[in-house]
């Protein structure tokens, strides 16, 4: 009986507890004055307001990246069909059974034509070709893949095209592979002797 009227007793305590806790904020909302009241519902309002155009743009950017770039993965796959293109057209000129041959001929200018439609096909759908034979190396366009001493270009300069790169629009579909100048060791050396003769020269004449 004692723990049950306890039970009753610690109870009673709780929701005069809470009964308190109601009156006081009651009386705390009671308290402000209608415009503090209508300050507050505003900055509600532009919270839930600010909210909701957040999550608006996001849908936005959402709709337009799935538009823009919905096919980017079938885009991909599809440069492979243009390299398996290319790498037909090699294999056939360089067999030499077939070489000079009429048929080879008609061939390649066959493959040719599958080649510029389907380029032609990708730039309408807005995916170019990267520019690279004879562009300074890009690592955002380019990836090196060999080095070809040639005194003639600047140093790190596209010389060689290994495999076409593509964008679409601002994006990189992939890079060209690519090979990249660098110059002869003589060349080198020379431009070293030069440097050091340049160098003692100022010296000299500073003293």
């Amino acid at each position: 009986m004692e723990k049950e009227e306890n039970q009753k007793s610690d109870s009673g305590e709780n929701i005069e507890i809470e009964e308190n806790n109601n009156s006081n904020k009651t009386f705390e909302n009671k308290d402000l004055k209608p415009e503090d009241k209508i300050k507050e519902l505003e900055d509600k309002l532009a919270r839930a307001y600010a909210e909701i155009e957040n999550q608006r743009r996001r849908f936005e950017k959402e709709k337009d990246e799935a538009f823009d770039y919905g096919g980017f993965s079938l885009a991909r796959e599809t440069l492979n069909l243009i390299d398996n293109l290319e790498r037909s057209k090699i294999a056939l000129e360089n067999d030499e059974k077939l070489k000079n041959s009429e048929t080879l001929k008609k061939t390649v200018e066959h493959l040719d034509i599958i080649q510029k439609d389907m380029i032609s096909i990708l730039k309408k759908n807005n995916i170019e070709e990267i520019k690279s034979i004879g562009q300074k190396l890009d690592p955002n366009l380019h990836q090196a893949m060999m080095e070809i001493e040639n005194d003639d270009k600047e140093s790190g300069t596209v010389v060689q095209e290994i495999q076409k790169g593509f964008m679409m629009k601002d994006r990189l579909l992939r890079p060209s592979l690519v090979a990249v100048s660098k110059k002869t060791k003589r060349k080198d050396e020379n431009l070293k002797k030069n440097q050091k003769s340049e160098e003692n020269q100022s010296k000299s004449n500073e003293n």
